[in-house]
């Protein structure tokens, strides 16, 4: 991402946040918060990563309610980020903490068996 992009990036995430917080009432959508921004070069595509709280289920209307919401969250960045062209938006879920949790999970259970064989 060229430096133009990093800003847009930058500055999409700050105001997708603010619109989580104040504007999105859809009921679908829990305690989500927007962990990355990727923009194309071009600055037409943003990839945004989103982290939801809460189990599958949680995620998964979490992602459906922002998806359904994705033209009034496009039309206010618009409106916000004051830029010539406003990108579209892709939402991905960022499952990194789960991932995160799951190898510190597995490397807990490798160390207390390798406690057991030392004993």
């Amino acid at each position: 991402m060229g430096h133009r992009a990093e800003r847009l990036a930058g500055l999409i995430k700050e105001e997708l946040g603010k619109l989580l917080q104040t504007e999105i009432k859809d009921p679908r959508i829990g305690f989500a918060s927007i962990t990355k921004v990727k923009v194309s070069r071009d600055g037409s595509h943003a990839k945004v990563y989103v982290s939801v709280f809460g189990d599958k289920s949680q995620q998964e209307s979490t992602m459906e309610g922002l998806e359904s919401a994705k033209g009034f969250i496009r039309a206010e960045l618009g409106k916000r980020i004051r830029n010539r062209h406003t990108p579209e938006i892709q939402f991905v879920a960022d499952t990194s903490l789960e991932e995160g949790a799951r190898i510190f999970s597995l490397l807990d259970e490798i160390s207390s068996e390798w406690g057991e064989k030392q004993e």
